[in-house]
């Protein structure tokens, strides 16, 4: 994994994740231009993260068994015909229909990670699996500011034709800088499924990993979906490209997290990643207590960010340093579980929102930080299984570079 190779993969991770969160700060605009209630038109992001989980499950494990400087090409292809699809969408059920596909098949970046620590030296391996992570959230907060301003000049459909030709000229890029890889042995399809949950089994740090992310994603999902019904609202009234703008103080959060994969190899994944939950705690009662200044919840939306990433990262990482060549299918289950988790926190920011407002909506959040944390406290030591030793050869290196 070369500088420019990890580079390269990033810009890629964050343009496939990038592609499911086009429509959030839209919700409002879609919901006018099709004659759907705003309620209606949320199941837009809930419907493409359904569709990602599924992809997930369904193309990721594939990693493991086939060719990926063919596969991860092709895939990116097929995500932008899906992308064309939702451009040229001429209701809402078809845009539905064309959203879902664009979830199932934007799975290159949940390729392209494992690989990225497969290819990486140990040593450096949760730096690299960092960067590379870093460019799905990057992607994720960007799409958001990219969204609104795109929306704002030219329509709401631009965006997807946008990022339809964007996707494609990624995709031939990765065709020539994916390295030639030794072929693996195949697995029957149906096995090599099942083969996820066997996977999950035999390691005892999966699952308090998985329950752990999964609820932080849950959380980061449902802020950000109320976070458009707060904004949009008085006394804020922002238009979609202002509301976009946001996502530009989530990036310097991301930034900031963009290493958070160097803790693990220093050995301090488990005490650092029970910090960053009580972080993204701390943020969530910010955001209530400081609903109505756009200056604290931008303060909110940066350390809210750093949080959110630093999990993401060191439980990936933790992942992907345990033994076997599964990392594809371990990734799967982590990334199944963090978008189920998404896909639960969108859906209940409307119903919520509608019901209580910005307070019943942080009272939930809060609630979904703590039952995470608490499985931290009671689950450490599987969780400190994957860490390195300080005094071991890779953690050693890594405190010595």
């Amino acid at each position: 994994m070369t500088p420019a190779r990890t580079l390269i993969f990033a810009i890629v991770a964050g343009m496939a994740v990038g592609n499911l969160y086009w429509a959030q700060p839209l919700i409002e605009l879609i919901a006018s231009s099709l004659g759907v209630s705003s309620s209606s038109a949320a199941a837009l992001v809930t419907v493409t993260q359904v569709g990602y989980a599924l992809g997930i499950f369904l193309i990721v494990p594939l990693g493991d068994v086939l060719n990926r400087r063919r596969l991860i090409p092709l895939i990116l292809a097929v995500s932008a015909a899906t992308l064309l699809s939702a451009a040229l969408a001429p209701s809402f059920g078809a845009l539905l229909t064309a959203l879902g596909g664009v979830g199932l098949t934007t799975v290159g970046a949940q390729l392209l990670t494992p690989l990225a620590s497969e290819l990486a030296e140990p040593e450096r391996r949760g730096r690299v699996v960092g960067a590379v992570a870093s460019g799905s959230l990057i992607g994720i907060l960007l799409s958001r500011t990219i969204s609104g301003f795109v929306a704002d000049l030219f329509g709401w459909r631009a965006i997807y034709g946008m990022a339809a030709a964007v996707t494609l000229v990624l995709a031939a890029v990765l065709r020539t800088v994916i390295p030639s890889l030794e072929p693996r042995e195949p697995v029957p399809y149906p096995r090599l499924l099942g083969s996820v949950f066997t996977a999950m089994s035999q390691h005892r740090a999966v699952g308090p990993t998985l329950a752990i992310c999964a609820a932080s994603f849950a959380v980061f999902s449902m802020f950000w979906t109320s976070l458009t019904y707060l904004l949009t609202a008085p006394p804020f009234s922002f238009s979609v490209s202002r509301i976009g703008l946001l996502g530009l103080a989530g990036l310097a959060g991301a930034l900031a997290a963009r290493r958070a994969g160097a803790l693990h190899d220093r050995g301090w994944s488990v005490p650092a990643t029970g910090i960053a939950l009580t972080l993204l705690g701390l943020s969530l009662t910010a955001a209530w207590a400081g609903s109505g200044s756009i200056v604290a919840l931008i303060v909110v939306v940066i350390a809210l960010d750093i949080a959110a990433q630093s999990i993401v990262v060191l439980g990936q990482t933790r992942l992907f340093a345990l033994p076997g060549s599964a990392r594809s299918r371990l990734n799967t289950a982590f990334v199944v579980s963090n978008f189920l988790g998404g896909a639960l926190g969108s859906a209940v920011a409307g119903p919520l929102w509608t019901a209580g407002g910005w307070a019943a909506v942080m009272t939930a959040s809060l609630v979904i930080m703590v039952a995470g944390l608490t499985v931290w406290a009671v689950g450490r030591r599987r969780l400190a299984e994957t860490d390195p030793e300080p005094d071991s050869p890779v953690g050693a290196s890594t405190a010595a570079g």
